[in-house]
């Protein structure tokens, strides 16, 4: 492996044939790069969906209150369903909830919420809410605290709002707890700020009790969809039979039927994100199948490249094996060939992707579905093995016919 002699012979070999050579290594180069890019690329599109995930509880399942599409206990169809407190804590005392929220809706969105302080006014989500809603938006409070049940147990005229929400109104984050909103004309005291992994959009909302809400906005005791997580290691068919109970509650206080799926709409978090998960593990599947083909062609395309190179050099191993040279010294002249270009050319190649990927991840700035583009580290050195296994494979049947050469033979056919 260390023969100087032997590493001359190579790079000699290597320098008169440029073209050949050249065109062998951007093979191999070219199927270590299309892997890891491709690999890389895949990466990016994950991340992309999951930082979305992000915004949610990924353990969670969502019902929204809708109208009814089949006919039940004498009941008409297109009823609408309308959700209660009373909803909202029948589900909190089912077995497995763990945290759980209800949502009023004021008005017909963000338009209808006027905010004021002084002489900034501006519109922003407002959302009416219980306090586990904390750990349903995975909602990351900077200051101050989130919502708490004495909140809403004294219907108390407070709020949370996003960091983006306090600089436009306050004109700053700092020394806002503590201060006074007016939301449609009524004065909320701040008592929380809040960042959140889910962009600018969710940075943008306003957090009030859902009690002083129905109070303030004349909401009754009505609650327009209702949200619970489940514990952390919950799977997709555990998720399904909660799910399938919460309707199964709901249908019987409200009188529809549990096979209605229009009178109360279900949002699955954790089925959704398996399935997305599942489509990532195909397309990395299909990307890895892709590359390792292309290797392989380059691979073999070297295996050809020494069976040439063998022919070439026909009357130089008759010589040398008629001056004494084994067998053995000439399967490793020939190996070590191969798996010297299948070595740096994947090398070259392998850091052609990853400067690729960074450039892209550069250049390319995080969108909801496309974000970080990276390939695995243990990727990267499964792929540095495989070469040095391959380039081994590539020389080994083109070294064993120049071994099994009669040096007479080889030296007349020369």
């Amino acid at each position: 492996m260390f023969n100087v002699d032997r590493w001359r012979e190579i790079l000699d070999t290597l320098w008169r044939n440029k073209l050949r050579s050249a065109l062998t290594a951007f093979s191999v180069a070219w199927g270590i790069f299309m892997l890891v890019f491709l690999l890389g690329m895949g990466t990016g599109l994950q991340n992309g969906v999951q930082k979305e995930f992000s915004d949610d509880a990924t353990n969670a399942v969502w019902l929204f209150s809708g109208r009814t599409s089949l006919p039940h206990d004498g009941m008409p169809v297109g009823r609408r369903i309308i959700f209660t407190n009373s909803d909202v804590e029948a589900l909190d005392g089912m077995p497995g909830v763990d945290k759980i929220t209800g949502r009023f809706f004021i008005g017909d969105g963000r338009a209808a919420n006027l905010m004021r302080v002084a002489n900034n006014v501006g519109s922003y989500d407002l959302r009416s809410v219980h306090p586990d809603h904390l750990y349903l938006e995975n909602t990351i409070v900077v200051q101050g605290r989130f919502l708490n049940d004495l909140d809403l147990a004294e219907r108390r005229k407070v709020c949370v709002i996003g960091d983006l929400v306090a600089k436009f109104l306050f004109e700053t984050t700092d020394g806002v707890i503590g201060r006074w909103v007016e939301i449609n004309r009524i004065p909320f005291q701040v008592v929380g700020v809040f960042t959140d992994e889910g962009g600018d959009n969710e940075r943008e909302k306003v957090y009030i009790p859902i009690t002083t809400s129905q109070t303030a906005f004349n909401g009754a005791d009505r609650v327009h969809m209702t949200m619970f997580t489940m514990h952390a290691e919950v799977t997709v068919a555990e998720s399904k039979q909660m799910a399938e109970a919460a309707v199964a509650r709901l249908a019987a206080a409200h009188h529809f039927s549990p096979e209605d799926t229009q009178a109360v709409r279900v949002r699955n978090n954790v089925e959704q994100f398996q399935n997305i998960m599942q489509i990532f593990t195909g397309i990395r599947w299909f990307v890895l199948v892709m590359g390792i083909c292309s290797l392989v062609a380059g691979v073999i395309g070297v295996s050809n490249i020494m069976m040439i190179v063998v022919r070439e050099r026909t009357r130089e191993i008759g010589v040398r094996k008629a001056l004494g040279a084994k067998p053995y010294d000439i399967v490793v002249s020939i190996i070590q060939e191969s798996v010297f270009i299948t070595t740096v050319a994947g090398y070259l190649g392998l850091l052609a992707g990853v400067g690729g990927l960074a450039l892209i991840d550069h250049l390319i700035p995080p969108t909801p579905m496309f974000a970080h583009p990276e390939v695995n580290l243990s990727i990267a050195l499964g792929a540095t093995v495989l070469l040095v296994i391959a380039g081994a494979l590539a020389g080994l049947f083109p070294a064993r016919v120049a071994a099994r050469l009669s040096p007479i033979n080889a030296m007349r056919d020369g």
